[in-house]
């Protein structure tokens, strides 16, 4: 297809006529690419125009093919990184800020008490009301409460135990889901890349080989008008001291 005067070209694949500043060449794009888009459009011309809306779109369904060889049946996250590949859209995003929001009192409770438990605060804490109750205990004997061997405090301590363990396993199954999220989202955005890397290595050769070509064109130009320019040469030397001998006579 040829530019339009107006700055527009038609694009080969919708047939609508796009702006050039949102459109590519044919030639530009690279052949694992051409290849999709051929299996579709078998009139496909390198001299025509494509615009970046259809570009992305095989370009989507060539990174389909690619996940599809290389491990078979594509997961949900495969797609949604397809998705965001074809769409050019921000896959990373804040998933602890995320889950915090979706916690209930509850949840949000069982964590505080379980960071609470697992602190030096809550050491020093217990340790001091057992001590003061052994210390009333043993030798202020007008309030005995919990005579030795202590029954009363092992009872207490017993139910703390008890209640404690299943809280703090509520919080560490938390912290698991937050961590399972927050390595799905790394490895969305890790396989992100590495395809956009993949596709920006292959971008690069193409237009490498494309310039090498032109170069090479050019250079065998040059050699051609070099081999003209000099077979003329020795003509032109030749022709000039005749006319200047028939000027002389």
């Amino acid at each position: 297809m040829v530019k339009k005067q107006n700055g527009t070209v038609l694009c080969q694949i919708c047939g609508k006529q796009k702006s050039a500043s949102v459109s590519v060449r044919g030639e530009l794009v690279r052949p694992s690419l051409v290849n999709t888009i051929v299996k579709s459009h078998p009139d496909w011309s390198p001299d025509g125009y494509i615009c970046f809306t259809d570009l992305n779109r095989f370009r989507g369904q060539y990174v389909k093919e690619i996940l599809e060889e290389e491990k078979g049946e594509l997961t949900s996250i495969d797609r949604e990184v397809i998705k965001s590949l074809t769409e050019h859209d921000l896959l990373s995003r804040d998933t602890t800020r995320e889950y915090e929001e979706q916690l209930t009192f509850g949840e949000k409770t069982a964590d505080k008490v379980a960071e609470f438990a697992g602190s030096w605060s809550f050491i020093a804490f217990a340790t001091g009301i057992i001590i003061i109750w052994l210390m009333v205990n043993l030798f202020i004997v007008f309030l005995r409460w919990d005579p030795y061997p202590f029954i009363l405090l092992n009872l207490v301590l017993s139910c703390i135990a008890a209640l404690q363990a299943p809280i703090i396993i509520m919080s560490q199954n938390r912290q698991a889901e937050r961590d399972r999220i927050r390595a799905q989202e790394d490895y969305k955005v890790n396989l992100k890349a590495e395809l956009e890397i993949r596709h920006l290595s292959d971008k690069i050769d193409h237009i490498l080989t494309k310039q090498w070509d032109r170069m090479m064109d050019i250079q065998q130009i040059q050699m051609e008008l070099m081999e003209e320019i000099a077979q003329k040469t020795p003509k032109e030397k030749k022709e000039v001291p005749q006319k200047n001998g028939n000027q002389i006579s």
